[in-house]
């Protein structure tokens, strides 16, 4: 069985968050992550935690983790994190969800992203995609560049849009955003998903 590595993202050392103070992304993500791993359990798929301890941990050795057990397992990896336009401390206008992959991305991590781009469009938020025929955006992203298993870094809405903070912070809007991710992994591994 595939073995899911869940990447919590930035840590306590991060000042990433809503302009208010409500959303704190570190927290977010890592009560995310622990969601995610129950989610995938009930579906008999193994998962592990990247970071368990709240402190920022770099991105080289979150890869160097994700890699250490990716030679000995097959894996796949998916990183949580919130957006955000501005860093500047003021609310914004963008929001919405989007999935990236790294430049060098393989067929295996697009079609992951892919898979949970069509998930978050039969949620009915706001997806974000480069254009209308891809579901995932490509960027120079570290985590998903250095790891050598399949790897999306996953943009569960913005962090400085007042209803996407409203969202995050709400038990429907984490349900949702954690439910893509199990469809998606589902889909990708080929297991048969219900939302119970």
């Amino acid at each position: 069985m595939v073995k899911v590595l869940i990447d919590n993202g930035h840590g306590q050392g991060s000042l990433k968050g809503s302009p208010d103070g409500k959303h704190k992304e570190w927290k977010w993500a890592r009560a995310m992550a622990k969601r995610l791993a129950i989610r995938l359990n009930h579906y008999g798929i193994p998962s592990h935690i990247l970071v368990p301890e709240d402190a920022d941990i770099s991105l080289k050795d979150r890869a160097a983790r994700a890699n250490a057990i990716a030679a000995k397992e097959k894996c796949i990896l998916v990183s949580i994190h919130c957006n955000a336009s501005g860093a500047d401390g003021k609310w914004h206008d963008a929001h919405g969800w989007s999935v990236f992959v790294s430049l060098n991305a393989s067929g295996n991590s697009k079609a992951l992203a892919s898979m949970m781009s069509v998930c978050a469009e039969g949620t009915g938020i706001k997806v974000r995609k480069p254009d209308p025929q891809h579901g995932y955006w490509k960027q120079n992203l570290a985590i998903c560049r250095n790891t050598s298993c399949p790897a999306v870094l996953v943009e569960n809405m913005f962090q400085d849009n007042k209803e996407d903070v409203k969202y995050l912070l709400s038990e429907e809007g984490q349900v949702n955003l954690c439910e893509i991710m199990v469809e998606g992994i589902c889909n990708y591994l080929g297991i048969q998903y219900s939302n119970d």
